[in-house]
């Protein structure tokens, strides 16, 4: 699937960003568990955040596929970094298609260049793939709303300066009783859980946002009241691409240090390149790279002629994240006992893959979405 010219050099300049400023602190990064603030400036500068968004607004006003191939070069240089990616795009998408202007000209310039940091708030203890069970509620203020809850596991929390929440504010409606509400961290009632200490992608930081009585204008409220759910739903296609584009990128990382440490590893007197159970496995690790990469493709097109994306959009997640597990673990056993030694990149991508296989919709979901899709056809 051959890219355009526009997209190849998007492609060749996110990779030219992701081997001089982010791979030489991967290994950093991971090990110190920081966020990359430096980097995350960088990428604000060189817009790199805000891909689909449109220039009025300080996005590059490209397309999913321009969006797939950012993560997935961003990934090769370390998923964490990616994964700030996906996160801006997931938060201005909403922005740009349910945002008011007011909400739009405040919000979305800060976020695409990196002025502000946000999170995006689902998840909560018993509100995981189930979201219909989140229990954070928004009831009417006065003219504006009162929110209370706590959200788990969210991207940013220790370091967000926005979060956009999903609360009940119709108990009785079920999935149509949610709304998504902009909350200023800095607001009375906000406050953070500790940062979790994750397997992978530590530099991504991850934690709980606690709202007691936050006090919010009415014009916190995003889009239409009550259909916060199906907002929120409405972004996970192009999330999930993101997600699948990310696992690539960790593939592609993991295929070449196995190639370079396959040709100058030694055993019994030659590189360990030279042994057919060795090729096998690179073999197999490129032909899923490449399976994978094109799902991705596959999905971002559909996703870009406005064409039902569902069906591909899981496939292209489910299937990477899959493959980037299993490659991950090869990749370690070429390096045999030295790749489960930690500072070694493979060491690293096996961890940072984990996650693919969870957040963003689990891989048992992606499963259950595709076959609905065979079946009712």
């Amino acid at each position: 699937m051959d890219l355009s010219t526009e997209h190849q050099q998007v492609a060749d300049m996110t990779r030219r960003f992701a081997n001089e400023q982010i791979r030489p602190h991967a290994e950093r990064l991971d090990r110190e568990e920081s966020f990359a603030g430096d980097i995350y400036q960088a990428m604000g500068e060189s817009g790199i955040f805000g891909i689909t968004v449109p220039e009025q607004y300080g996005g590059a006003g490209l397309d999913v596929l321009a969006y797939a191939l950012v993560m997935e070069e961003l990934s090769r240089g370390y998923a964490s970094v990616a994964d700030q990616c996906g996160l801006v795009e997931l938060v201005t998408t909403l922005l740009c298609t349910h945002g008011t202007d007011a909400q739009k000209d405040q919000w979305i310039r800060p976020l695409v260049t990196a002025a502000k940091r946000a999170s995006y708030c689902i998840t909560e203890a018993g509100a995981g793939s189930d979201v219909s069970g989140v229990k954070t509620t928004a009831v009417r203020h006065g003219d504006g709303w009162l929110l209370n809850g706590s959200k788990l596991w969210i991207h940013n929390a220790p370091v967000a300066d926005v979060a956009f929440v999903l609360a009940r504010t119709d108990p009785e409606a079920g999935k149509r009783g949610m709304s998504i509400f902009i909350v200023d961290c800095a607001s009375a009632g906000v406050s953070r859980g500790p940062k979790e200490h994750k397997l992978g992608q530590r530099s991504s930081q991850v934690g709980e946002l606690h709202f007691e009585n936050v006090a919010l204008p009415a014009d916190a409220l995003l889009g239409t009241q009550g259909r916060g759910f199906h907002m929120m739903m409405s972004v996970l296609e192009k999330g999930r691409v993101g997600i699948a584009s990310l696992a690539v990128g960790i593939l592609q990382a993991a295929l070449e240090a196995s190639v370079e440490q396959a040709k100058i590893r030694k055993q019994f007197g030659q590189a360990i390149a030279e042994f057919q159970g060795i090729q096998f496995m690179l073999a197999d690790m490129a032909k899923d790279t490449e399976a994978a990469r094109l799902l991705v493709r596959s999905a971002a097109h559909k996703l870009d002629a406005g064409t039902d994306a569902t069906a591909a959009a899981s496939m292209a997640k489910c299937f990477a994240a899959d493959a980037a597990v299993a490659q991950t673990s090869n990749a370690i056993q070429i390096f045999g006992g030295s790749g489960y030694i930690r500072g070694y990149e493979v060491e690293r991508l096996y961890r940072d893959a984990k996650i693919t296989q969870i957040y963003e919709g689990t891989n048992q979901i992606q499963r259950v979405i595709i076959a609905r899709k065979l079946l009712k056809g």
